[in-house]
């Protein structure tokens, strides 16, 4: 039965959290401990994937660590497409936020076992599956806390985001210093007992705090339509099993053939989607306009994150053999780094807000800005350039040019990222409403899977032709979306 949006909204106690709805404060600490143990364990994971097995590493080679991180982070965007029809069509949003968060656990747990490199497949499978499943549907219960009209909706998201970025910046300082000084296992160990945290907290509040919200199942599978389905996914899982099977035997499936699959799914299928809804009957001549000029912006985002992402995997190679860590007594763990992107966005972005309200109808339009966003990603590789070319590429380097290159990066977000969601659902088809979330999250996925098959050159060729070719390509791509600026907005029919 199909709950009335008024009705879902009186079930919450509208009052109890800086002036929100109490159901505020059981989400923004769900997703602060989901974030957590997220970026907790990304940024210990490549460090001890490098590391050597005499040290309790699992001694990887540097360039298929940094490709295995890559595809590791396209898949957790796509999963969010798994997890987004789940909700929508078998358990509603609430309990597959739950269900999420206990799969999330389990992968944390699996990597806080000594269980090697087969362990940490499994384990990233679990958080692959489980973050598709948590992430995309708590900031859709957010939603359900308010109505259409409530002017604290815009506040509560930024509120929620605070947490995203809270836990971001804290998870890196605990669980980097944890695994890096005394052992990985106990670090990834506290990234378990983050979300063990998120789920208590999610559980033992929500029935007060969330009332209905979540509760609902928007388009729920029919009973004719269950065994169909199911059959489908059976059908789909076994097809799966016996290429893995056969894979296996004949000596084909081999990590590097599997990052390559993948990162063709992660590119072909946002194309897939542009030519669904471009061919489709249902797209007007007006929103197939507002859909080319989506295309350059897309190809902006793919291009902006695949810099950004690399904070992760390149820059944190980076600062492990080519930065100045220990100064006297203290070395500055090699983790700590990525909570440089979190505390910049959290400093930046009332600065940006307000910057954007000051500048009213004066401030850049949406193509001008995701522009300033490839420029500065660019700049942000391009200032990496110059370590090398001051001091050669063996002698060790201050820390402050990574500082740098993440500051300069977190500008340019702040002038893609919020702005970019809100694009997507304004350019994109109504008929295809539904699915534009899932396309903004794709860009992050193509991204990843290009990163997948460009950080492995890393090590093989000069760090200044590395950073250089990519801030360049990013530099010059943003000139060229600048130039374009007045066409794109011109086929964007009147959006803003």
């Amino acid at each position: 039965m199909s709950l009335d949006k008024e009705k879902i909204v009186q079930s919450v106690p509208q009052t109890g959290f800086f002036g929100h709805p109490k159901g505020l404060f059981t989400l923004f600490f769900t997703e602060f401990w989901e974030r957590f143990s997220y970026y907790g364990m990304r940024a210990l994971l490549i460090v001890y994937m490098f590391t050597e097995v005499s040290q309790g590493g699992l001694g990887i080679d540097k360039g298929t660590a940094a490709s295995i991180v890559s595809i590791y982070g396209a898949l957790v965007y796509m999963s969010g497409i798994i997890g987004g029809w789940i909700a929508d069509r078998i358990l509603g949003t609430s309990r597959t936020v739950f269900w999420g968060g206990v799969l999330i656990m389990l992968g944390h747990i699996l990597l806080a076992l000594p269980a090697g490199f087969n362990g940490l497949l499994i384990s990233m499978l679990f958080i692959i599956l489980g973050t598709g499943l948590l992430k995309p549907n708590v900031s859709s219960v957010v939603g359900d806390l308010y109505s259409e009209t409530d002017n604290r909706r815009d506040a509560a998201f930024s509120i929620f985001y605070m947490g995203i970025n809270l836990g971001a910046f804290i998870a890196p300082l605990i669980v980097s210093t944890l695994g890096e000084r005394y052992n990985f296992h106990l670090g990834f160990g506290a990234a378990a007992v983050g979300m063990l945290i998120g789920l208590i907290v999610f559980s033992t509040t929500k029935k007060k705090n969330l009332g209905l919200a979540g509760t609902q199942v928007p388009n729920p599978l029919k009973p004719e339509e269950r065994k169909k389905t199911f059959g489908i996914i059976g059908l789909i899982a076994a097809v799966l099993i016996v290429f893995l099977i056969v894979g296996g035997v004949s000596g084909f499936l081999t990590l590097t053939n599997v990052i390559a699959f993948i990162s063709f799914l992660a590119v072909i299928i946002p194309i897939i989607y542009f030519v669904v809804m471009y061919r489709s009957p249902k797209t007007t001549d007006v929103e197939r306009s507002r859909l080319i000029a989506y295309i350059p912006l897309f190809i902006a985002c793919v291009m902006f994150w695949a810099i950004q992402e690399q904070g992760s995997t390149i820059l944190a190679t980076y600062a492990a053999d080519r930065t100045q860590l220990t100064y006297g007594n203290f070395t500055i763990p090699v983790g700590w780094f990525q909570s440089l992107n979190p505390l910049f966005i959290i400093i930046l972005a009332p600065v940006f807000a307000a910057l954007w309200v000051k500048m009213g109808d004066r401030q850049p339009s949406t193509p001008q800005k995701f522009s300033l966003g490839l420029l500065f990603a660019g700049f942000s590789f391009l200032i990496m350039v110059i370590p090398s070319l001051i001091s050669g590429s063996e002698e060790l380097v201050s820390p402050m040019w990574l500082v740098l290159s993440f500051f300069l990066v977190v500008i340019g977000e702040l002038c893609l990222s919020p702005v970019g969601l809100s694009t997507t659902t304004k350019l994109a088809p109504k008929a295809f409403s539904a699915q534009t979330m899932s396309l903004w999250f794709l860009a992050s996925a193509a991204a990843q899977a290009i990163n997948a098959q460009i950080v492995r050159f890393y090590d093989g060729i000069s760090e200044i032709a590395y950073f250089g070719l990519l801030g360049g390509i990013s530099v010059v791509l943003g000139v060229i979306l600048l130039a374009m600026s007045p066409k794109i907005k011109q086929l964007m029919k009147g959006v803003n």
